[in-house]
């Protein structure tokens, strides 16, 4: 059994293969790491160039697109490790990027899974938006991460360069114990894509298992390259995926609350991108909650199941505030001041 396994699950990510697997073999040359790329059923060509050029990388091929989550499941079957790292095929690792993820990880028996830092790899000085230096969730179900708020993005300064617990660990460079892993069900693939990685970190925290950030480590990640933030089908599961989440996950005396809270803010979503004239994201936000009804009784049995493996019934790393109202009327707009106004 290998230490790690780098898992790279592709979709027509040809380009981005090409330029940073090179970078990724040239700075995982460790002995018991092993790179795998797992493609999609991709039509750009992706495979006759990875065996053309990468003859030496395995590679699982899967017989469609079944999207990330259960993309990633069907791949992990076939590979034996201690450690994963899934890895986003438009990251750009750096020198000595494994080297803190893994002594974290056989230092600290009790943290599932840990992440780098990340950075934008268009703007070298600023955090990525979608990972940053570890996430968090608000108490409505919101998302943001040191060094983003909403869309805010900040400069990295070196203001999170500690090793912090957090409430989850960004997918484009996820390292997780395989027995952690499957342990919590792996990915829910009826998420299909977008924040599957979050509602896993959810039910590792719930089992009372860590999750960290080790920002010693550092990539840049290009993000958008299947779909960008601007796309109305990422909005539609961003806002489908948060509620099946958020009611997968609940403790009992939240979960009506909240869902109550949450269907007048995202009607509230629904006008603000009706006055923005984006008439496609307004309607894929009422497509969302369709579609979070319609399904809503087939994670019955999910929620029981997370219910009964819970061990902590407040998380720390959840925010007992509303980052919309700190980010909207506070004005805030770096993580280090939400706590502190």
């Amino acid at each position: 059994m290998d230490r790690l396994a780098i898992v790279i699950l592709n979709w027509n990510g040809c380009a981005m293969l090409e330029k940073y697997l090179p970078v990724l073999m040239r700075h995982s040359a460790i002995d018991g790491v092993e790179i795998i790329v797992a493609d999609n059923c991709s039509t750009d060509g992706s495979m006759a160039m990875m065996r053309e050029k990468f003859p030496d990388i395995r590679l699982i091929a899967l017989d469609q697109n079944y999207g990330f989550a259960e993309g990633y499941d069907r791949a992990l079957k076939q590979v034996e490790a201690e450690y994963y790292l899934l890895l986003n095929s438009d990251v750009e690792v750096t020198g000595g990027w494994l080297e803190p993820l893994l002594s974290y990880m056989d230092a600290h028996a009790d943290v599932a899974a840990c992440q780098p830092k990340l950075r934008d790899c268009r703007h070298k000085d600023m955090f990525e938006y979608a990972g940053g230096a570890g996430g968090y969730m608000d108490r409505w179900g919101y998302l943001c991460c040191r060094g983003r708020i909403m869309d805010a993005v900040e400069k990295d300064d070196g203001q999170y360069d500690d090793v912090r617990d957090v409430f989850w660990a960004t997918g484009a460079a996820l390292m997780v114990r395989s027995a952690d892993f499957w342990n919590a069900g792996g990915l829910d693939e009826r998420f299909f894509a977008h924040q599957e990685e979050i509602d896993l970190c959810w039910r590792l925290r719930s089992r009372n298992r860590r999750i960290v950030c080790v920002p010693q480590s550092v990539v840049f990640h290009v993000g958008g390259a299947t779909l960008n933030r601007e796309n109305p089908f990422k909005t539609f599961l961003n806002f489908r995926n948060n509620l099946l989440m958020l009611y997968k996950n609940l403790p009992e005396n939240r979960l009506h609350r909240v869902l109550f809270v949450r269907f007048w803010l995202d009607m509230l979503a629904m006008a603000a991108f009706v006055a923005q004239m984006k008439f496609h994201d307004a309607g894929a936000v009422i497509r969302a909650r369709r579609a979070f009804r319609r399904m809503k009784p087939d994670f019955e049995a999910k929620r029981r199941a997370n219910m009964e493996a819970a061990v902590l019934s407040e998380i720390p790393e959840v925010m007992p505030y509303s980052v919309l109202w700190k980010y909207y009327a506070r004005r805030i707009r770096r993580f280090s001041d939400l706590d502190e106004r």
